[in-house]
């Protein structure tokens, strides 16, 4: 078993560890306390190669995987978790698209991403319909050579700067999820109003808002994949994209994690540091202890994935405990700090806040456990290599 990465790999890890250094943490305070979109950051982020790396070397790209991605997205969520998720939400638009799209998308859309910067936007949630996927309302209805796409979808990030949306959508609304499909919309195509930004609890730099399609008309062309499959395809694009979510967490659970340590090593309390009690010790002990677990349980699913085995079981797994844990880890971070922790001034508050959404968004921490539970009362459909 060899837990070795590659030079390659180490080489990106380096990469994104020097941005998050000195690219994000300097404004992460400015950005969190203004809610501005760091669209300038985003653009030297797509300069440097941290964005769309997914994206097959036969259309431009670098073509990794997702392993590759949860190395440097772990150092950009240590830097900062809003603007890592404004510079990664690429990936979840891209991942239905490169799951099911034909050659004239793949041309027209995908590959122009890796010589401009070009901002997608993952448009499936609804104001009713967000962990239940199954009960969106939006409609697309094929008239001639188009689709005319009608509905309102919620929480979509980076939609107020998005070129493109890929939109699910039911075109047979009587068919369950069997009915729907998955379309990329141009921004700029006529009857697209894009909501206020949201004004959230942590992540306030990303760019978060409603979008309405009203008689949307959508080419055929920019299907993906085929009618019907659209629910299919939404989903086995999650397979791809939690692990990095998790990810996620796992960086901001580190970050917490540091700044107790050194906040630990310098209070004194009774005439010596904090850090040699062990009320405190312990606490910090556990934080180190179940990261390295969360992160292990990350590329445990991403190498699956990357090895062309089904990680859905496992993907839930890596997303509900890291999720959970960077709410515990930044909780204690704060209990660690005391009342300095609780005040705006220290990081470890931002990072409580910016936690929270781990256990919300790409399924919630409930949902997980019942994709879980579901497997295992099935007994089926887990893989591993060794089964």
């Amino acid at each position: 078993m060899d837990f070795s990465i590659t030079d390659e790999q180490k080489a990106l890890r380096e990469l994104a560890k020097d941005f998050a250094k000195n690219e994000m943490i300097p404004k992460a305070e400015h950005h969190d306390h203004t809610g501005e979109y760091p669209k300038e950051i985003l653009k030297k982020a797509f300069d440097v190669g941290l964005m769309n790396m997914h994206i097959p070397a036969e259309y431009g790209g670098a073509g990794l995987g997702v392993l590759d991605e949860l190395i440097a997205s772990e150092e950009l969520f240590y830097g900062c978790s809003g603007m890592a998720t404004a510079i990664l939400a690429n990936n979840l638009a891209l991942a239905p698209v490169l799951l099911g799209a034909d050659d004239y998308v793949m041309k027209k859309f995908i590959q122009p991403m890796t010589e401009n910067f070009t901002l997608a936007a993952y448009a499936v949630t609804e104001p009713g319909a967000g962990s239940d996927v199954a009960g969106i309302r939006t409609t697309a209805k094929r008239v001639g050579d188009e689709y005319i796409i009608n509905g309102s979808k919620m929480w979509i990030t980076n939609a107020g700067h998005a070129d493109w949306f890929f939109v699910l959508a039911k075109t047979d609304p009587n068919a369950g999820h069997k009915g729907m499909t998955g379309f990329i919309v141009d921004a700029k195509t006529p009857g697209i109003i894009v909501g206020k930004k949201e004004k959230n609890m942590g992540q306030r730099c990303s760019d978060t808002r409603g979008v309405t399609f009203e008689d949307v008309k959508v080419p055929k062309e920019n299907m993906i994949g085929k009618e019907g499959e659209g629910f299919k395809i939404a989903m086995g694009a999650f397979d791809q994209t939690r692990p990095a979510v998790a990810i996620g967490a796992v960086g901001v659970a580190r970050a917490a994690l540091d700044h107790s340590i050194r906040y630990a090593n310098t209070r004194n309390a009774f005439g010596k540091p904090i850090s040699v009690n062990q009320g405190v010790s312990f606490m910090i002990a556990e934080m180190a202890r179940d990261i390295e677990a969360g992160r292990l349980l990350c590329w445990q699913s991403a190498w699956l994935i990357d090895n062309k085995f089904r990680n859905t079981y496992q993907a839930s797994i890596a997303k509900v405990f890291c999720a959970d844990m960077a709410m515990r880890v930044t909780t204690d971070a704060v209990q660690i700090f005391g009342g300095y922790g609780f005040n705006e001034e220290y990081p470890v508050e931002k990072l409580m806040r910016d936690a929270k959404i781990f256990q919300i968004y790409e399924g919630t921490s409930q949902i997980q456990r019942v994709i879980i539970s579901k497997f295992l009362n099935d007994g089926v459909g887990i893989e591993t290599p060794n089964a």
